[in-house]
């Protein structure tokens, strides 16, 4: 027989971690779909009612985003610029009765390599942090996330943020999507970019993701590198010269390989073009 589990406090949710395997929800937005007609299989821990797990709080060295934060609470909150393209991956992930519901740590425990969220949060440098009933630790994004359908999180373990650190949050960013539409589609493609520009208008930091052309998403190290200390007007040219073999897409009904391998260089061009032009116009306001 099944059990179901709604916790009031971290504590308890923790200690039932510590019984034996649980199926951890929060939206849902995923589980119940894909449970289909079947029946309850697993033991429910439903953290819904974890109200210290919801929100968004500064603390000296990050911007923390906490676990049952929806993508709705995600675009209606004041961030800095850095967050643009996390702001634009939440209005595009299904329609808006789901990101009404559907957290920012479900998106990452999913683990879909089309998981829109995961190319922003990489141009940020998220950190995934996990407690259990023994202490607490942090992995980078890429370290969580460590395949299709597959983390890093422990049995034991809750996800209870995600944090930014402060140092990644300088500049302005931009989301891509390519799909079949533009909402309730899963991604044949999709862009996250981060430029910081200095005062000469050259690139100071550059950070470029690319999700749903590999198992998990990717972040771009060789284009990241060339673009540093290059004039902002430059970006089509060199993002057009530098290989992209840190992606590794498959053939599927979505598209080919080979279409996705040239669809995600031009959404990453268009990304770096709407991230530089919104920092060339707020540095010229």
């Amino acid at each position: 027989m099944t059990r179901y589990a709604r916790p009031k406090t971290l504590d308890e949710a923790l200690a039932l971690l510590d019984e034996g395997a649980w199926r951890v929800v929060a939206g849902a937005t995923d589980f119940y779909p894909a449970l289909g007609s079947k029946p309850l299989q697993e033991d429910i821990l439903d953290i819904n009612g974890l109200a210290e797990l919801r929100g968004l709080r500064e603390n000296p060295g990050h911007i923390v985003i906490g676990a049952r934060t929806s993508w709705t609470d995600i675009h209606d909150t004041e961030l800095p610029p850095a967050f643009a393209a996390l702001q634009q991956a939440a209005r595009e992930i299904g329609a808006i009765q789901i990101q009404n519901v559907a957290t920012v740590a479900g998106n990452l425990c999913n683990a879909s390599p089309a998981a829109d969220g995961v190319p922003p949060l990489m141009t940020l440098d998220a950190e995934v942090e996990l407690q259990s009933s023994s202490g607490s630790r942090a992995l980078p994004l890429h370290a969580f996330i460590l395949g299709n359908r597959r983390t890093a999180r422990l049995p034991n373990e809750l996800v209870t943020a995600v944090r930014i650190p402060k140092a990644a949050t300088a500049g302005r960013s931009a989301f891509v999507k390519l799909g079949a539409r533009r909402y309730l589609v899963i991604s044949i493609a999709m862009a996250a970019a981060r430029l910081a520009l200095d005062g000469n208008g050259r690139i100071a930091q550059a950070a470029i993701a690319v999700g749903a052309c590999s198992a998990v998403a990717q972040r771009l190290r060789k284009l990241e590198a060339a673009l540093v200390d290059q004039p902002a007007g430059a970006v089509t040219e060199i993002a057009a010269s530098i290989s992209f073999d840190e992606l590794a897409p498959i053939d599927d009904v979505r598209g080919s390989a080979g279409y996705r391998r040239e669809a995600a260089r031009e959404i990453v061009i268009r990304a770096l073009l709407a991230a530089t032009a919104e920092t060339n116009r707020r540095a010229a306001a």
